[in-house]
């Protein structure tokens, strides 16, 4: 499934990964060796993270628009 939230990647030089950060979803976060993998593996992670959120009976967020940042 895909996802409507945003999602976020960068290199991170410490853990020789790219790293895909889930903002609005607290603690939701992939790597992977390459750009496309971290975010295949990101959108593998969100639908987790739904998932478990549901039968833990938690608040899901609604996905916002684009984040802004300053």
């Amino acid at each position: 499934m895909i996802s409507k939230y945003e999602i976020i990647i960068y290199w991170s030089e410490e853990d020789k990964a790219f790293i895909a950060e889930v903002p609005e979803l607290a603690g939701c976060l992939a790597d992977g060796t390459n750009y496309r993998e971290a975010l295949a593996n990101a959108e593998i992670i969100i639908d987790e993270w739904l998932e478990t959120a549901r039968e833990l009976g938690r608040q899901i967020p609604e996905p916002k628009d684009r984040l802004v940042f300053a």
